[in-house]
């Protein structure tokens, strides 16, 4: 039974009420305000007008008042089953925010401080035939923290390392403080026998040349009435034709059942093959009746992180089914600042984006939560795979406090039980930056405090994944390994030195160092580092107009505005200033900001990305920062708060990440190196056609290439130098373009010199829209830089978007929206960078 109807909620001053007179169930609430659970109170209190958009301008700040209250939820339901005396009833809450106490009928049946996890409480002597009330009381978080010890080095807030909540909630560099509380995911209330399933965990043990073989672990949990009884436990694996079924008796409360498939179809992600997922399902009966139940997805597959290659060199590389990976992705943060209000359409659609643009990996962040299902089962079904943090982020966390521990202890292995079955997930991670981020702390002075979290991280999650799942690698710390913890001699590796100036190579105990300076901060230092695995790395980029423009204040739309410094959660704004210093110049205005902080962001991506793929298998993956945003902010996302991808990501759809990439290396003055990297099984034998012409279209030199590339290699093919290429012609006054000669992989566009040196015309656009087809059509007189259309529309889609137009080129666009119903395209504006943009208003 769902309990999702009729809740109801309302606040008070803490310690205002009595909470047994809140819990009893003759309480009147009839003027309480209605609630959706799963939900959460701001989402309550906006959907009731009580308070403002906390996403528009600064109103983040006006409700600062929610997290100082104390919050009750209540609700009814009627009861009517029998209750046998080897039954127990149970009340299950799959997420509380965050410091609760549980009343039934009156009574107290428990209390929960971990958001993270789920929540179970046995009522069967507490529920009643016919009406039965929950109340669920809510504490404000700083009554909890008050009188805790100040963590010396707790990022972004004090307090926030003793709460098992989402890290992100107490703010962010890219998102605002909102301290949420409430009923984050569903309530159920179930009746179970004395023998029940606890968990089921089926794992690849061997895949042989015409047979795999599957271990199913099967957990019961039992009562005092279900001790020693025995039942008989059915697991079956069943595709579209076959079924293959195992059977035994239990008495005690683990068994592993094994489970031979011949002739399996493997799971894959879906750059090298299909994703296919098996049905599972384990039932237990005793001579009488069927007792528990339980089904999931299956993937197929084996995963492994070979850390040396056959030479002994260090690697970082993960292995599906037995060939090498080159991991590309992005780090997943939460999907909205109010987590339970999230609608699953949002993940599905997400994910789907990562997909068409040709990612492979997603890693789910440690300030975040352990993702919901919903984000597990479309990797499974969409073919991504998962690198999962354990929630743990920019922090000492108090691991001298014995009740903290037991309350991680806790969730550790309630995560792990609840993850551990999904195809998808790759690897675990204890947490994001501590064990680097503490020794940087301590070596520049500013803190002396010891490692407190050490223990969780290299003793407590170790010992449990060892029982629980020693079927996945496990990793301490994102960074790990090396000289220093951000080393790119081995492990992964965070680079920091672009956008954040950080000074590298450091070794443990050297001071460390930031230049913030244009060379310091600029993304061609990427090309610097030859890292095992850069798990993070970004810069930061506007979100498009119409995120913009609708969550602020009329007036303020204007660069260097307050609030559109407010939309900045990273307080060293200058950073992002030098970035577009060194390569766009610095914008003057609005729609420059917009332009340039994409194309640097795009740009930048697309260097440092194509130098770790050409660097490969040496440099085995590259995970942005970040794919999604909380709220409509400026941030490192490729895709803004309202669904709209930013020039970053069409960069990657169409070149940086797609698995045939002609790529150039180059640099000012010096020679022009061509690579073709290929990501697929099969060998690729064509040719690299590089044509240079001006910005008027006039062809300067073209060569045609022959190459193979064998499967799954990078290839160094040709180079050339500067004079030989630009035959007579400016550097300043041309454009490259790599392209197929059979048509077997994508184009790629390069300049040769930074774009603010670049001598662009003025051009001028034509466009054409077709309302039924959906399309538009472009078309130019010279060369385009950077073809941007804005339609002032959430979630849309473009076929190719922020893409540059050669002289006499035209494209015929298509527009999708993610819900699927037509777009308008009454509202157009189409402009460049260098040319006026055409609005188009019918």
């Amino acid at each position: 039974m769902i309990i999702q109807d009729q809740w109801k909620l309302q606040y008070f001053n803490s310690g205002e009420k009595r909470a047994l007179e809140v819990a009893h169930p003759d309480f009147i609430d009839h003027f309480w305000m209605t609630a959706k659970v799963p939900g959460d109170v701001h989402s309550t209190l906006l959907e009731k007008g009580l308070i403002e958009d906390p996403f528009f301008g600064h109103n983040d700040q006006k409700c600062r008042w929610v997290e100082e209250k104390e919050w009750w939820y209540r609700t009814e339901f009627f009861y009517h089953d029998s209750i046998d005396s080897e039954e127990r009833v149970e009340l299950t809450f799959e997420g509380l925010d965050t410091f609760a106490t549980i009343y039934v009928n009156g009574l107290e049946v428990g209390s929960t401080e971990n958001m993270l996890v789920e929540h179970t409480f046995d009522i069967t002597r507490v529920i009643q035939m016919g009406r039965n009330v929950i109340a669920v009381k809510f504490d404000p978080v700083w009554l909890v923290t008050k009188e805790k010890q100040q963590i010396s080095w707790s990022g972004f807030a004090r307090e926030r390392a003793w709460t098992r909540k989402a890290q992100m909630n107490y703010g962010w560099d890219w998102g605002p403080r909102l301290l949420t509380a409430g009923i984050w995911k569903p309530v159920r209330v179930e009746k179970k026998q004395s023998v029940k399933l606890d968990s089921v965990f089926a794992t690849t043990s061997a895949i042989e040349e015409k047979k795999a073989i599957i271990d199913v672990e099967v957990n019961l949990d039992r009562t005092r009435f279900g001790r020693g009884k025995e039942v008989s436990v059915e697991v079956q694996v069943r595709d579209e034709g076959e079924t293959f079924t195992q059977q035994a008796v239990m008495s005690d409360t683990q068994s592993i059942l094994t489970i031979e498939v011949p002739e399996p179809k493997l799971w894959w992600t879906h750059d090298l093959g299909e994703p296919f997922l098996y049905d599972l399902e384990v039932k237990i009966t005793d001579s009488e009746q069927e007792l528990d139940r339980y089904s999931q997805k299956l993937g197929i597959r084996t995963i492994k992180l070979e850390q040396e290659d056959e030479n002994g060199n260090k690697l970082f590389c993960f292995k599906l089914n037995g060939v090498r990976l080159f991991a590309k992705g992005t780090n997943w943060i939460p999907v909205h600042s109010f987590i339970g209000a999230a609608h699953d359409d949002r993940y599905k659609k997400l994910i789907q984006l990562s997909k068409e643009s040709h990612m492979n990996m997603l890693r789910v962040w440690g300030g975040g939560i352990y993702e919901k299902d919903v984000f597990y089962q479309e990797c499974d079904r969409q073919g991504l795979l998962v690198w999962q943090d354990f929630m743990f982020a920019c922090a000492l966390y108090p691991d001298y406090n014995q009740n903290f521990m037991k309350n991680v202890e806790d969730e550790i292995v309630k995560a792990v039980k609840r993850l551990r079955p999904y195809s998808c997930i790759t690897l675990w991670c204890g947490n994001n930056e501590n064990d680097w981020l503490w020794e940087v702390e301590v070596s520049s002075g500013r803190i002396d405090d010891p490692f407190w979290g050490e223990t969780i991280y290299h003793d407590l999650i170790p010992s449990i994944l060892e029982k629980m799942d020693p079927s996945r690698f496990y990793w301490p710390s994102s960074p790990f390994g090396g000289n220093d913890h951000d080393s790119e001699e081995e492990g992964d590796r965070h680079n920091w030195q672009v956008w954040h100036g950080n000074i590298e190579p450091r070794k443990f105990g050297d001071v460390p160092g930031q230049d913030y300076s244009v060379e310091g901060v600029s993304f061609k230092n990427y090309k610097k580092d030859f890292t095992k695995f850069s798990s993070e790395f970004g810069m930061h980029a506007s979100s498009n107009r119409y995120t913009l423009e609708r969550n602020i204040p009329e007036g303020q739309f204007y660069w260097k505005s307050d609030e559109m410094s407010y939309r900045n959660k990273d307080y060293h704004h200058q950073k992002g200033i030098l970035l577009m210093e060194g390569y766009t110049g610095i914008p003057q205005d609005i729609e420059e900001y917009m332009n340039f902080s994409m194309l640097t962001q795009a740009e930048g991506l697309k260097c440092g990305i194509e130098h770790y793929r050409r660097n490969k298998p040496n440099t085995s993956g590259a995970l942005v920062w970040q794919l999604n945003d909380c709220w409509p902010g400026t941030s490192w996302s490729m895709i803004d708060y309202d669904l709209l991808p930013k020039a970053s990501y069409y960069y990657a759809q169409k070149g940086f990440f797609h698995p045939l990439l002609a790529t150039l290396d180059h640099d000012v003055g010096e020679p022009l190196k061509f690579w073709f990297v290929n990501d697929t099984l099969e060998p690729v034998e064509d040719e690299i056609v590089i044509e240079v012409q001006t910005f008027t279209g006039e062809v300067v030199w073209k060569e045609k290439v022959p190459f193979t590339c064998g499967a799954n290699e990078s290839q160094f093919v040709v180079e050339y130098t500067e004079a030989e290429v630009l035959g007579g012609a400016s550097a300043s006054e041309v454009v490259v373009r790599l392209s197929s000669g059979s048509g077997t992989f994508p184009e790629n566009i390069y300049y040769l010199r930074d774009h603010k040196d670049l001598a662009l015309p003025e051009v001028s656009l034509s466009v054409e829209l077709n309302q039924a087809e959906q399309t538009i059509t472009i078309s130019t007189d010279q060369h385009a830089r950077f073809v941007k259309i804005d339609i002032p529309s959430d979630q849309l889609i473009y076929s190719e978007q922020f893409f540059d137009l050669l002289p006499g080129e035209q494209k015929v666009i298509h527009v999708r929206h993610l819900e699927g119903h037509e777009v308008s395209l009454n509202k157009v504006r189409v402009g460049c960078l260098n040319g006026k943009a055409i609005l188009i208003d019918e």
